[in-house]
């Protein structure tokens, strides 16, 4: 763990000549953030408004100034920690004394208030979509690490541009790319997948101040309907349903097969969905000594309370003044576990036809079934599974007579 008797902040601010002028002695609150439901960082300050070289503080930064924070661990690193432009310019004089306080964002902020109109035509890929849209916005791209799938056709209507880039990256992961999180690093826009950090910090009690957990359903999506194109008098049929954790009840989600999109890629989707949102969550918030390079999407374990294991960081808060930092985590998937396997028990599936059997074994007898809609009731977890035969199905009405253990492949 990081030393951090040894951590070290600087801020400056960028002059209108490029001119770099270090206001830490001014600083009085310093702190920034990566939330989990913005693409932007969020840099805040408050400085005393004295005089500078420059004249008062307020006249060397202002509306629209770039600010640059460094950090330093007296070892191995050394450099920019957060940035961001002035959006909210606040200088406020008191009979004995005048404060400067600023809000910054960085360079995505602009994407995240602006709004525009997109037509992708069918076959377009994750990256060149995303390279257009930031090439005309003027933001340079940094690292493109993320997914490059083929995406239907899309349109999107009066939205922000933040909201393009994460559903096309969404679409994305629904095509089977990885997740990965969008972020400005140095004023570049970088595009890369959770986890991609070298470093893994280890959080323990010892070196935790708070842990808090929580098991949410707030997000829980348990059913997706996959429906067609609207007709001339604006209905859409439905043409598939997929089923997952339906104890806590229905939470649909609907997904609309695109128009030159296959049926079996829309149920795809529909499955990404359910594998994504279809579990209860645990939340975990962390308070602990700041790690001021610990960003939003790095990869920590944790060993404290009733939390072990890797977590995402969704979140991060860190606060210069009392050198700590809140991490607001979400569980990482287990490599070993069965969170890659588009099916699992509950779901509704298109028996292909062929053969049930008795037994999962592979000396099982079998029976020729009929093609229909069945229920997964055992899945190859299964404690009793032979292997051969890893899945269990039974039909759901009488257009197939399938009641028995299936084949690999068997069913979509």
């Amino acid at each position: 763990m990081v030393d951090i008797s040894k951590v070290k902040y600087s801020v400056s601010v960028i002059g209108d000549d490029g001119t770099q002028y270090n206001i830490k002695n001014y600083i009085q609150g310093l702190g920034w953030e990566e939330s989990s439901k913005e693409i932007s960082m969020r840099l805040t300050f408050k400085a005393r408004n004295d005089d500078t070289s420059k004249g008062q503080l307020s006249s060397l930064v202002k509306p629209g100034s770039l600010i640059v924070v460094t950090a330093s661990d007296g070892g191995s690193f050394n450099g920019e920690v957060a940035r961001g432009y002035a959006e909210k310019w606040n200088p406020q004089d008191r009979s004995s004394a005048s404060d400067l306080s600023c809000i910054c964002y960085d360079e995505m902020y602009r994407l995240q208030r602006s709004q525009d109109n997109l037509y992708l035509p069918d076959g377009t890929g994750t990256k060149s979509a995303i390279q257009k849209l930031l090439d005309e916005w003027e933001v340079p791209i940094g690292e493109y690490k993320g997914p490059n799938a083929t995406h239907g056709k899309l349109t999107f209507k009066n939205k922000y541009l933040s909201d393009i880039i994460l559903e096309l990256l969404d679409d994305a992961v629904k095509k089977g790319g990885e997740k990965c999180i969008i972020r400005a690093t140095k004023g570049k826009a970088d595009i890369v997948p959770y986890g991609g950090n070298d470093s893994v910090y280890v959080f323990k009690l010892d070196n935790t101040l708070i842990v808090s957990n929580s098991l949410s359903t707030e997000d829980l999506v348990t059913k997706v309907k996959v429906v067609g194109q609207e007709n001339k008098s604006g209905q859409s049929s439905v043409e598939a349903t997929l089923t997952g954790l339906t104890e806590y009840g229905t939470r649909q989600r609907i997904y609309r097969r695109g128009s030159d999109e296959k049926l079996a890629d829309a149920k795809s989707a529909a499955q990404a969905i359910l594998d994504e949102n279809g579990k209860v969550v645990e939340e975990v918030s962390v308070n602990a000594p700041d790690i001021p390079w610990l960003r939003k999407g790095h990869l920590v374990c944790l060993k404290a309370g009733t939390s072990h294991g890797m977590y995402y960081a969704r979140g991060v808060v860190h606060n210069a003044d009392s050198m700590t930092m809140t991490l607001d985590l979400l569980k990482a998937p287990d490599e070993d576990s069965d969170s890659g396997r588009k099916h699992a028990v509950g779901d509704i599936v298109n028996f292909h036809g062929g053969m049930h059997y008795v037994s999962s074994y592979a000396d099982a007898k079998g029976y020729k079934a009929t093609a229909g809609k069945a229920k997964i009731t055992k899945d190859p977890s299964c404690s009793k599974n032979g292997g051969a035969h890893p899945w269990h199905l039974i039909h759901v009405d009488s257009s197939s007579n399938v009641y028995g253990w299936v084949d690999e492949g068997a069913f979509d």
